[in-house]
């Protein structure tokens, strides 16, 4: 096919298949998703009708690693040009210079709105906010009793994270949302910790990013719970919005962020003052990496294993073809797997190992998400067509995954090891792993 009839058949599945109500602005130059409203998942739709109807198709890991932002790069990958030179997938902080692992410089990983938050507290006091992520990785989600996986949750609350960034960094994380008050009451309680904020303090909510549509929402969930802080400013009618898991900061009319806030699908928020963050002690590193780290298995795919059998047999109702509906939530747990660079980057800098090798497994984290990504386009063709012979190209997915986080897993706990044997004096006895 031509360009052009690349374009044309992308325009008939978005109109036809999916009745897509932002065409708008269709073309090579508009942007699936700020001008669209195409989230990944809409746009794993286009590709497998791309290829149920038109026989177009190209090979998954290519869907999974190539960035797509417009229609144009859409199209490109049916009617291939020459490529652009890669740029790193996230920005550089902490220095001018990239000098690898052993740098200042760094990929500022945001992969948890919670963990965002309080961890940009600790980069404006000069603390490294990378251990803060041992627990991002295989940070909680849930599986509904029509087996969804779900990032968030009622029952999944931060109070794992809370606790351990207070013992961490000795900043108090006091949670002012009260679930047992109305929501005009605890938005008065918000209101008057604002107009208290002190120029080191900062004040969390979480609110409803669906409900803010003037804003970036990658993967257009609704609900799409999301913690930020707030700020006044000189305008009583604008608020000032920082998003450090978005990288995004700014002024947003007062009126628009309280209807997010008070969303029945939100409820929570915290308030704590930067100035209070010290570096964290060894012996407290260890114990919280033994509370996050999974040694034996890898939850997610095991997760995601159960909700293909359940949808396979016919568990609690459910059919094949809601597969696709019950995984629509994988991609935002999916880039929580970028956290292992974090970690990697602790123990590789405190024990001086050769950066040439921490590039090595940054390659690896990046397969296992690349394997997640195909994973997920799998089960939503196996969900759309129906068709049960596809399932060995799912299973087939699930074991690299799993495969490759094990092997992630297996180095890490080799240089936690290692680390632990350099920084904990041996007269402290192991603390006794804490389970989740």
């Amino acid at each position: 096919m031509t360009e052009s009839e690349v374009l044309a058949a992308i325009e008939a599945v978005l109109t036809d298949k999916m009745a897509h109500g932002h065409m708008d602005g269709f073309g090579l130059d508009a942007r699936l998703n700020e001008d669209l409203y195409l989230d990944s998942v809409l746009i794993l739709e286009i590709f497998l009708n791309l290829e149920l109807e038109y026989g177009l198709s190209v090979p998954e890991e290519a869907i999974a690693k190539r960035e797509i932002e417009t229609v144009a790069d859409l199209v490109a990958l049916y009617v291939p040009k020459p490529t652009a030179a890669i740029v790193p997938a996230f920005p550089l902080t902490g220095g001018t210079t990239d000098e690898g692992v052993h740098g200042e410089a760094y990929y500022d990983i945001k992969v948890h709105c919670f963990v965002s938050c309080v961890s940009d507290g600790l980069k404006r006091n000069g603390l490294d906010q990378r251990p803060f992520y041992f627990g991002v990785w295989d940070a909680k989600f849930a599986v509904s009793e029509r087996f969804e996986l779900l990032y968030h949750a009622p029952d999944i609350t931060q109070e794992f994270f809370r606790g351990w960034f207070e013992r961490l960094y000795g900043v108090s994380v006091v949670e002012w949302y009260d679930p047992q008050r109305t929501k005009l009451d605890n938005l008065a309680v918000l209101l008057g910790l604002m107009k208290q904020r002190g120029e080191t303090g900062s004040v969390m909510v979480m609110l409803d990013m669906f409900h803010l549509p003037e804003r970036e929402n990658k993967f257009n969930q609704n609900p799409f719970p999301h913690y930020l802080m707030l700020q006044e400013t000189p305008d009583p009618d604008k608020w000032f919005v920082h998003d450090p898991d978005y990288r995004w900061e700014g002024e947003i009319a007062r009126e628009k962020v309280v209807h997010a806030i008070m969303q029945p699908t939100v409820g929570g928020g915290y308030v704590f003052d930067n100035a209070e963050a010290r570096a964290p002690f060894a012996e407290d590193l260890r114990a919280y990496f033994e509370a996050c780290f999974v040694r034996d298995r890898n939850p997610l795919v095991d997760a995601v294993r159960a909700i293909v059998a359940a949808h396979l047999d016919g568990t609690n109702g459910v059919a094949l073809t809601d597969l696709g509906a019950a995984v629509r939530e994988l991609p935002v747990i999916t880039v929580r797997k970028y956290a292992y660079e974090h970690g990697f980057a602790f123990y590789w800098r405190a024990l001086k190992l050769p950066a040439a090798e921490f590039e090595g497994w940054c390659g690896e984290i990046e397969a296992l998400v690349q394997s997640l990504k195909t994973l997920h386009y799998a089960c939503m063709k196996l969900a759309q067509t129906g068709d049960r012979s596809l399932l060995g190209a799912v299973i087939e997915r699930l074991d690299e995954a799993d495969r490759l986080e094990t092997k992630l897993k297996v180095k890490l706990a080799e240089v936690f090891d290692l680390w632990c044997d350099l920084a904990i004096p041996q007269e402290i006895r192991p603390l006794k792993r804490i389970a989740r």
